[in-house]
């Protein structure tokens, strides 16, 4: 099992677990995508460990965090993240911010907030709010949840949480895969990644009206290159829209990496490369990272 300890912060009158590691001044922060927390960055983390000061966690509900009752929004967990980083991270130091997938709504939301503390923000094969698959969101939100629920009742069961999870299995480690199935995979964890989605719903028509402010700082986007099997076009069309969002970015890089949706655990080596890309990006130093 996983040796690193974490702590309980409070954030909004809510407890959330968070791990810290690394060492220097500089300062890194992990949000992870919609029914994960802070063991999907296991891979990455220990690349970075002697550049930065890490810090990942778990959102309200999930993992080791408080469990809660209450149906947190987009921005409710946006607020979540700020204040986070206002307990953790001492002022006036800086941050690079990394959020993959669903996390990416809740960190360009908590964007307009952390203001000049940004130093970079990475993404993490987001999708961006305009994209067509977003048409008909709330129909399959709505198919997804009635899917879930069977998922929530079955996963007592362990070797059927074991076959639910095979996904997450055969791309992250050994330890940290036993995590995440005795934190994650459990009743209580499903039904708050059921929560997550419903959140990621409702967020998408405000998001459509109000889209967040562009972040200023350095901003690159990782696009998966591999798209799920019968989901090529809806891919290409995902793609296409995080190259549009990218390119209106005042400081905005989309590059494409070989790997599926879960960029952190299949190429930690390019997720660990771009932090410290943005780690020492300056307005002198604006090269490109390396492949």
């Amino acid at each position: 099992m996983r040796q690193t300890t974490g702590r309980s912060v409070s954030v909004n009158g809510r407890s959330v677990h968070v791990e810290e590691s690394g060492r220097g001044t500089d300062w890194v922060v992990f949000e992870a995508g919609a029914g994960q927390g802070r063991t999907c960055w296991d891979a990455v983390v220990p690349l970075l460990a002697d550049r930065a000061r890490l810090v990942t966690y778990d959102r309200a509900g999930f993992g080791r965090s408080d469990r809660t009752a209450q149906q947190l929004s987009v921005d409710d967990m946006a607020a979540d993240l700020v204040a986070l980083v206002d307990a953790v991270i001492p002022q006036p130091a800086t941050l690079v911010l990394v959020a993959h997938s669903m996390g990416g709504l809740v960190a360009r939301r908590a964007v307009e907030s952390l203001g000049p503390r940004l130093r970079g923000l990475l993404l993490l094969d987001p999708t961006p709010e305009r994209a067509p698959v977003y048409d008909s969101f709330d129909r399959t939100a709505a198919k997804v949840d009635r899917a879930m629920g069977v998922t929530q009742a079955l996963v007592r069961f362990r070797p059927l949480a074991r076959m639910a999870s095979g996904n997450i299995r055969r791309v992250f480690p050994a330890d940290t895969y036993a995590t995440m199935l005795a934190e994650d995979f459990v009743p209580a964890g499903i039904a708050q990644t059921r929560k997550e989605f419903k959140a990621t719903a409702a967020a998408i028509p405000q998001f459509r009206a109000e889209p967040p402010g562009s972040p200023t700082c350095p901003t690159v986007l990782l696009s998966a290159s591999r798209p799920a099997k019968g989901r090529e076009q809806q891919h290409a069309a995902i793609a296409e829209h995080q190259r549009r969002w990218a390119e209106t970015l005042p400081d905005g890089r989309f590059e494409e990496v070989d790997s599926g949706h879960l960029v952190q655990a299949e190429q930690p080596g390019v997720v660990a490369d771009r932090v410290a890309y943005l780690l020492g990006r300056t307005p002198e130093r604006s090269s490109a990272p390396s492949a």
